[in-house]
């Protein structure tokens, strides 16, 4: 069959393409191969891995410190309905790319917050990886969470914590602005996304791991984030998601206190503005994300996911050239945050009407960005080619 891009609700595409999947992994592979090693050999554990910063990650340390990874994600692969999700594609063929090269890639499909998933991986650990890891990326995003203690099952929101908020938005599906609504979060809202998103997690598989002995010494762990600039601050800083946000950096704090037997480190990372899954959803963001793209191609300091996590990785994870901000935190998007550069973005929102945004932004740019997700709008891969079903169909994580 052909398969083509079905976009729904906004920002949603409901099927992948798998062989768009594969020139995505292959490409974000040769990228950090070309820059060379950043580190010695690494074992890495990466929970929510499959997209994103997560799958960046996962390809940075295994090619820019020849790591043998682990990653956990919760994704489908072909049913009657559909083609399964670009995370399950991109878990094989990163699978396959890292297995021809030498390392070792697991991959674990299942609930990143149950326990019996967590010892999963512990025994992976123990069998296959030499019973410890160098490093835990946290990248999960998940719009709900059941409390392995409680069992009680908590849905994050995305409200605001100082009142309803109207604000345009990009309806994605039709190319168009929209007006956006960002709904007055509760007490429960706001606990509730804390619950799903907030550190709890990262903590409770960082006691697991410790328990089981298998923190290597100098053991890192980082959490992503974002911090967003002013014209994001009431959606982004001032919304759920951002209490959710400290929450994390609380966490990191703690962490580190936590990992001193090992000599271990836990911190946040600040990430800058990249169009994810997640990111197509928030209020206002894509429109900032437009014209933040213009801005920083502009002025050569764009970066996609994998330049990004790669330049982390590569200067302030295991390099020497941290920046780090007052709350401990180390940012990455230190480009993004340059007042002149923000000063540019702001004045091409103040601009942005529905007849003039594409002209005077990088929609162009950030729709690309956003169909790659999936898999689409990739050069190389001839689309009308029709794929083989069956032969996918006995492909496995």
């Amino acid at each position: 069959m052909i398969i083509e891009p079905q976009i729904v609700r906004g920002g949603l595409v409901k099927n992948p393409h798998p062989i768009g999947c594969k020139a995505v992994v292959k490409r974000q592979i040769d990228y950090v191969k070309a820059k060379g090693a950043f580190s010695n050999k690494k074992k890495v554990l990466i929970i929510g891995g499959s997209s994103g910063y997560g799958l960046a990650s996962r390809v940075a340390m295994a090619y820019g410190a020849n790591a043998d990874t682990i990653c956990v994600s919760f994704e489908t692969g072909i049913t009657q309905k559909r083609i399964g999700t670009a995370g399950w594609w991109n878990n094989i063929w990163f699978k396959h790319f890292a297995e021809n090269d030498g390392l070792i890639a697991k991959n674990v499909i299942g609930d990143a917050f149950s326990d019996e998933l967590k010892q999963q991986v512990i025994d992976i650990i123990q069998k296959d990886f030499g019973g410890k890891i160098d490093a835990l990326i946290y990248s999960l995003a998940s719009p709900r969470r059941t409390d392995p203690k409680t069992g009680v099952t908590h849905e994050s929101v995305l409200k605001s914590t100082i009142g309803e908020i109207s604000a345009p938005t990009l309806d994605l599906s039709k190319k168009t602005i929209t007006p956006g609504k960002m709904a007055a979060a509760t007490q429960q809202d706001i606990d509730n996304t804390i619950k799903v998103m907030g550190g709890e997690d990262w903590q409770l598989w960082i006691d697991a791991l410790q328990k089981a002995d298998v923190l290597a010494q100098g053991f890192k762990t980082t959490a992503y984030s974002y911090d967003g600039a002013k014209a994001t601050d009431a959606i982004y800083k001032k919304g759920t998601i951002g209490a959710a946000k400290r929450h994390l950096e609380k966490t990191a704090h703690m962490l580190n206190d936590v990992l001193q037997p090992v000599h271990g480190e836990a911190f946040v990372t600040v990430a800058k503005a990249l169009v994810t899954k997640a990111s197509a959803f928030i209020p206002l963001f894509p429109l900032y994300g437009c014209a933040l793209f213009k801005v920083m191609k502009e002025e050569g300091t764009h970066e996609n996911t994998i330049e990004q996590i790669d330049r982390f990785m590569r200067d302030m994870m295991y390099g020497e050239s941290r920046i780090i901000d007052e709350a401990g935190r180390i940012r990455p998007d230190n480009l993004e945050m340059q007042s002149n550069t923000q000063q540019k973005v702001n004045a091409i929102m103040a601009q942005m009407t529905p007849q003039n945004f594409k002209q005077i932004s990088d929609f162009d740019g950030f729709y690309q960005d956003f169909l790659a997700l999936n898999g689409f709008g990739i050069s190389d891969v001839d689309y009308q080619e029709e794929i083989d079903i069956d032969m996918l169909k006995t492909l496995t994580p």
